[in-house]
């Protein structure tokens, strides 16, 4: 492109985002419920959930169906689903490791049964939002990861082979160049990767209150606007303490993931990184037809600063990604929320990515927070003598893995050895991070030399190679 046309390309991308709203698309639907009101006085309860966002909701909803007299209070901080998840993309994928790659680096013995138990806990969670009529948009369409290099499609034929020669490329299919246009239309992509079963696509904040409504309904008392202060043990249980009161349980499951958990050793597992998207205007048929996607598949690139993509109910495309911002020393603030020069940035990519789209406004850009940790899936534990549980650092694929977490502690609340709690994934944690300055330094380190690896042809340096032999990373 020539410098002039270049200059014009971006002046045009910039202007795509002249009327988008800096708030989350999701969090604006019409449908949106008004909050439950804030605990006052003393509750007591067999089970406290504190969070409000998918692990909790998950807890809660499947405590109460393990055990329909169980008595069940949630507590949440602002408003159900207002954070993470009511503001992520909407793929809710099988995999509980962050995908296969990571599960099979880190897992390899038990990876054919996380592998399972990933499939069984997404056809669970389908059943779930058809057994209590959650209107969420589910769309069972699968995700397609696609090249925009040529190495990164030879990295992808190879790493089906040996995904078939491992017994795991069931229901996935590898599309060359050709095929991969055909099924969504862009001039970058060079081959994918299509998992036809392992991945639906859904409205997150619609599931978010979908899951209110059915815990509601099956009897948990839901308090909103209502922050966990301190956690104690009271007596045999546990005591919780509230800006206008306190709540007294047996048990307490922790759901709070980037949020300061109760526990105050958990908290250097997790950092906060800031995730960023846009959402463009509806497309109209003939828009449509130009990229095609009549499969409605979800896709991401193949880039370590990768992008994700999908359609919503309504034809929108979120276009989201690439940046991965680490705030220097962990902090979670709303300011972070809403990033300009991100939103340029990836403006540029989508319509590099499709071109025949230029024109196209967005209605929406945000961001938000997310709980990584350095083995990029989630960890588990338990405190004050098995009475409190916890399930945090889902990094970024939380859509669905909740529900695995949100039944792995109830497994361990309730002292059951299941073949969730016998996984040495639950069983074992990842590395904690440093404190700073370390932790800003070593995490931009590894984003430098990612961005490096994806300018020369994939190869990682010598801080990427050790912190593989050493299993740590920083992903979102």
């Amino acid at each position: 492109m020539a410098p002039s046309a270049m200059s014009r390309g971006r002046d045009n991308w910039i202007a795509s985002l002249s009327e988008a709203q800096p708030v989350p698309y999701w969090l604006e639907d019409p449908g949106k419920p008004h909050p439950e009101p804030a605990l006052t006085g003393t509750e007591t309860c067999d089970l406290l959930v504190v969070g409000g966002g998918y692990s909790g909701l998950w807890a809660a909803l499947n405590a109460k169906e393990r055990d329909p007299q169980r008595d069940v209070v949630l507590l949440e901080g602002r408003e159900v689903g207002w954070a993470a998840s009511g503001r992520n993309g909407g793929f809710c994928a099988a995999s509980l490791t962050h995908g296969l790659p990571n599960g099979l680096a880190r897992w390899p013995d038990e990876i054919h049964k996380l592998e399972e138990l990933g499939r069984r806990n997404l056809d669970e969670i389908e059943s779930a939002i058809v057994r209590h009529g959650i209107d969420c948009d589910f769309e069972r369409s699968g995700e397609i990861d696609v090249a925009t290099e040529a190495y990164q499609a030879r990295e992808l034929r190879d790493w089906h082979r040996e995904l078939t020669e491992k017994g795991l490329a069931d229901g996935i299919e590898f599309l060359d160049a050709e095929a991969v246009r055909e099924q969504v239309n862009s001039p970058t992509f060079e081959a994918g990767l299509w998992d036809r079963r392992g991945v639906a696509m859904l409205h997150p904040a619609k599931l978010a209150w979908g899951l209110k409504q059915a815990c509601l309904g099956l009897g948990v008392r839901v308090y909103e606007h209502t922050p966990a202060l301190t956690l104690k043990q009271y007596g045999a249980g546990m005591a919780v303490r509230t800006p206008y009161g306190s709540v007294r349980a047996h048990r307490v499951a922790l759901g709070t993931n980037i949020f300061p958990n109760l526990l105050r050793r958990v908290r250097s597992y997790t950092v906060p990184v800031y995730d960023y998207a846009l959402m463009t205007e509806p497309l109209g048929e003939d828009r449509l037809a130009q990229i095609g996607w009549q499969n409605r598949q979800g896709l991401g690139d193949s880039a370590n600063q990768f992008h994700y993509f999908r359609l919503s109910a309504d034809n929108r495309i979120l276009w989201g990604g690439y940046d991965a911002v680490y705030p220097y020393g962990g902090r979670v603030r709303a300011e972070y929320d809403d990033r300009p020069e991100t939103y340029a940035k990836l403006a540029g990519h989508f319509f590099t990515c499709f071109p025949q789209l230029e024109g196209v406004r967005f209605t929406h850009a945000w961001g938000g927070a997310i709980d990584t940790c350095s083995r990029f899936s989630a960890f588990f534990g338990t405190a004050h003598q098995g009475k409190v549980a916890y399930a945090a650092g889902y990094t970024g694929l939380g859509v669905g893995a909740t529900r695995f977490g949100a039944d792995v502690m109830l497994d361990l609340l309730d002292g059951e050895r299941t073949e969730r709690t016998e996984l040495e994934m639950v069983r074992k944690k990842p590395l904690p991070f440093p404190p700073e300055p370390f932790a800003w330094t070593g995490i931009a380190l590894t984003k430098w030399s990612l961005a490096r690896a994806d300018a020369h042809g994939g190869r990682r340096n010598l801080w990427l190679r050790t912190m593989d032999r050493l299993g740590l990373g920083f992903d979102s």
